[in-house]
């Protein structure tokens, strides 16, 4: 399925909406200079490409960006649906989105995530991927919310986490440290097995999942001691 992923009812400013766009268009320039990497021992690209089956893509929050960069390079034909912020700054990152070829949702843990988790549960059933930072909209960092694991569990897609390494790389100020790739540096993707959620699961079973997965995606962070240092 190819149709574009409707985004729910929630309106940024025109200058958020342009500046998600200035901002796509100054990633696609970025990714130009960008050498790539793949570490893939298990060869889940193969898999996840040669499947009709969605998947969930499953990433911190701080590197957003270097998903965006990359996981086009691989998706399938079908437009992956990413999870953005219902604040009104999220109109924002709708637009990068959009610019970068990918569908929005709009929601959260704490503003229409109700919404949210039903417009994607949709769009997997109609064979769109969707991608998840279980870190945001706001923290803690490396902190795994569960609603990735609901959303597995309810459709029974397969999370593939993706983990970057960035050969140089800015760190901004934000509570997430946002990574962006300095031009012409090395970026190294590192994908682990696709996790399989059952959809029956006793409450510490599903707890177990939960943890295994953010353990998962904590492995090589170098910044996790102090993801909850205050920088502002």
């Amino acid at each position: 399925m190819s149709g574009k992923v409707k985004s729910t009812e929630i309106r940024g400013n025109w200058k958020m909406r342009m500046g998600g766009k200035l901002g796509g268009l100054l990633l696609k320039m970025l990714g130009m200079t960008l050498r790539f990497r793949t570490v893939d021992p298990e060869g889940v690209l193969e898999r996840i490409t040669g499947d009709e089956a969605p998947v969930i893509y499953c990433l911190w929050h701080n590197q957003m960006l270097s998903g965006m960069l990359t996981t086009r390079r691989f998706a399938r034909s079908n437009r992956v649906a990413v999870l953005t912020s219902a604040s009104k700054d999220g109109a924002a990152l709708e637009a990068l989105a959009d610019s970068m070829g990918y569908g929005a949702v709009r929601g959260s843990s704490s503003r229409r995530g109700m919404q949210a988790m039903m417009a994607l549960k949709r769009a997997i059933s109609g064979g769109q991927d969707a991608a998840i930072t279980p870190d945001g909209p706001r923290g803690p960092r490396y902190d795994l919310q569960a609603g990735v694991v609901k959303l597995a569990q309810a459709t029974g897609a397969p999370i593939v986490t993706l983990r970057y390494e960035h050969g140089s790389t800015w760190r901004l100020k934000t509570w997430d440290r946002l990574r962006i790739p300095k031009p012409f540096s090395t970026m190294t993707l590192i994908l682990n097995p696709p996790l399989e959620v059952p959809r029956r699961l006793e409450e510490d079973r599903f707890e177990e999942i939960r943890a295994e997965l953010e353990k998962r995606m904590r492995e090589g962070i170098d910044d996790l001691i102090s993801k909850n240092d205050d920088d502002h």
